[in-house]
């Protein structure tokens, strides 16, 4: 009799101790998925903040820039989309990148409007496009460091297991396009 009730004891201190581990697995995978949701929010946060500005941009620049009309009109369509909400994480994250390279071509044909440039409301603007910028940036690796630890939990054994049965997917990162991964070629910017 000892002994057996030894064995169920021995059993029931292992259903134990796999049970916290399996409840601690579940709660780290909520925490992560939660954190990747949190910082897209943050992203989010920024992002209204430049769609805010945006406006703003497009009617300083305009009366400038009118060879640049079809760039501007882009950038109001996609600010538009953007903010229509119908966007999947991953459609959002395309059409952030997007928006972020047209914006920075914006900034570099400014150097053709020497009027534009020392035009103090679109000064103020650009300061304000800048470190909005910069903001979304920070929170981008912010993002990207939530996601890359939710998609790890996502793949590596046990927690793999456990992300399976809560049917969770691994997340997409932001990333520069190709386009932006090239060496600038500073002759180029010069004979401009």
């Amino acid at each position: 009799m000892g002994a057996i009730l030894g064995i169920a004891l021995c059993l029931v201190v292992i259903v134990f101790v796999i049970f916290i581990i399996g409840l601690v697995m579940y709660n780290s995978l909520i925490r992560k998925k939660n954190e990747v949701n949190n910082a897209f929010a943050s992203i989010d946060t920024l992002l209204k903040k430049r769609y805010d500005l945006i406006p703003n941009l497009v009617a300083s620049v305009q009366q400038y820039m009118k060879h640049e009309q079809g760039t501007l009109t882009q950038i109001t369509e996609m600010r538009a989309k953007a903010m229509s909400g119908n966007l999947t994480p991953d459609q959002r994250i395309e059409l952030e990148t997007k928006l972020t390279k047209t914006l920075g071509g914006i900034m570099v044909a400014v150097e053709n409007y020497p009027d534009l440039k020392a035009n103090t409301n679109f000064l103020q603007l650009q300061a304000a496009l800048n470190e909005v910028e910069e903001q979304i940036s920070a929170a981008r690796r912010a993002y990207n460091a939530a996601v890359t630890d939710l998609n790890n939990a996502i793949e590596m054994f046990p927690s793999n297991m456990m992300a399976s049965m809560m049917k969770l997917q691994k997340r997409t990162l932001f990333e520069i396009s190709e386009e932006e991964r090239k060496n600038v070629n500073v002759k180029n910017l010069f004979n401009q």
